[in-house]
């Protein structure tokens, strides 16, 4: 076995550059609509990753198309997303990232960091994802210093848009995983350390009805009503929620236009929804396609629907699970036990394992509470999670790890 402590101890050496790094990195605010937060923290991310001596690279992302609270189509900007890529020639291709914007905007009251005590911090996106970028780039100097390096080439990515669905980030993820062997992503993990198996997959709808307006006194039934046939969709749509089989469905938002006193001709509503097979993907689509269809039947309205599931679910299969073993066995030697449990939340690790790319999601720092203004990080967390994937990546390189990907390199 190769002597792999003088990597480690490097890390463990950086505990409080590793803080302060999180602490500096969490208090720009980089909300997936704050272009400007997004493009201050991108110059500071370049600098920092620069110590890797990759090939960097940063692209364009096509605009977020959405639905309005009038029901008509609409461009939102994205920031850029950027890559960072070492030996792309070397036997073993790895692709590791995490997210670089948070759910907190630019005017919300949840912008500085603050230390609770000795182990704990407290700020936007300390766990959910500053912490996990930061271990994700003290992972990789550490594994560069060792003369294993050369068996692995690597590329990072850094998308600012996973808080919102990833919804111009997905389909450049979906492409460039075909390079890869595995991937390895920073969402933070379970607060007791653990290891995150599977995830649901996740999407959402939106709904606009136009009906035809009238006076509620003089010509109520010459109007159509469009809160009403909006009411009926949601009651329908509703009726897919089945905890036995892991479907969920939230009624986010009902909104329609108008006076008590007249017939509404315009209804829209959202809704999210979560499933936990990929065979249910279609079953919730064909379901309300149905609803629509009959709308328009039964209500004499016009109805639209917009959007889907953006997210497949990640599910747990045999490589993936060699995977955790992997990683259960570097952590053993690191004196941790570590499990794994499935979980609700998705991550752009659910884009990747449905691009056939095997992944682990969950390497980010211990924390809670997170998309709240009680978000927290575990100190202890980010040495010990940089030293679990260091150390991964080293036994990977070494040969001491038994892997074998389906996936070819191309």
């Amino acid at each position: 076995m190769r002597d792999f402590k003088p990597y480690l101890d490097w890390i463990d050496q950086r505990h409080d550059t590793m803080c302060q790094l999180v602490i500096e990195w969490a208090n720009i605010n980089s909300h997936s609509y704050n272009l400007a937060g997004l493009s201050d923290f991108l110059t500071c991310l370049r600098t920092a990753f620069s110590a890797l001596e990759g090939e960097m690279e940063d692209i364009a992302l096509d605009p977020h198309q959405v639905i309005n609270a009038r029901g008509e189509p609409e461009e939102i900007s994205l920031g850029r997303m950027l890559f960072v890529r070492k030996r792309p020639s070397a036997p073993i291709q790895v692709l590791l990232g995490i997210h670089l914007d948070t759910v907190y905007p630019a005017d919300h009251p949840f912008q500085r960091v603050i230390r609770i005590d000795d182990r704990r911090l407290q700020g936007p996106g300390v766990a959910d994802a500053k912490g996990g970028l930061v271990i994700l780039l003290t992972a990789l100097n550490a594994f560069e210093r060792s003369p294993l390096a050369k068996n692995i080439g690597w590329e990072v990515f850094l998308n600012p848009d996973e808080e919102i669905g990833s919804p111009g980030s997905a389909p450049v993820l979906t492409q460039r995983a075909k390079r890869y062997h595995l991937g390895l992503l920073f969402e933070s993990g379970l607060m007791n350390g653990n290891l995150v198996s599977e995830r649901q997959g996740t999407g959402d709808y939106t709904v606009v009805v136009r009906g035809r307006s009238a006076h509620v006194g003089r010509d109520p039934y010459r109007g159509r009503n469009a809160a009403h046939a909006l009411a009926r969709f949601i009651i329908g749509a509703n009726a897919l929620q089945d905890e036995r089989n892991d479907i969920i469905v939230n009624v986010a938002q009902l909104s329609s236009n108008g006076a008590v006193n007249v017939v509404p001709d315009f209804a829209v509503g959202r809704i999210g929804v979560r499933i936990a097979r990929r065979d249910d993907q279609q079953t919730v689509q064909q379901h309300l396609e149905q609803l629509i269809a009959k709308l328009e039947i039964t209500e004499g309205v016009s109805a639209t629907l917009h959007g889907g599931i953006r997210k497949p679910p990640k599910v747990l299969d045999t490589i993936t699970t060699n995977l955790l073993e992997n990683f259960r066995i570097c952590g053993a030697s690191l004196g941790l036990a570590l499990e794994w449990h499935p979980t609700a939340g998705a991550s752009d690790g659910n884009i990747l394992a449905a691009a056939g790319l095997p992944t682990v999601d969950s390497l980010g720092a211990r924390g809670g509470d997170t998309h709240s203004p009680r978000e927290f990080l575990e100190v202890d967390s980010l040495t010990e999670r940089a030293k679990l994937v260091a150390l991964f990546l080293m036994k990977l390189a070494a040969g001491e790890l038994v892997f074998s990907p389906t996936q070819s390199y191309r």
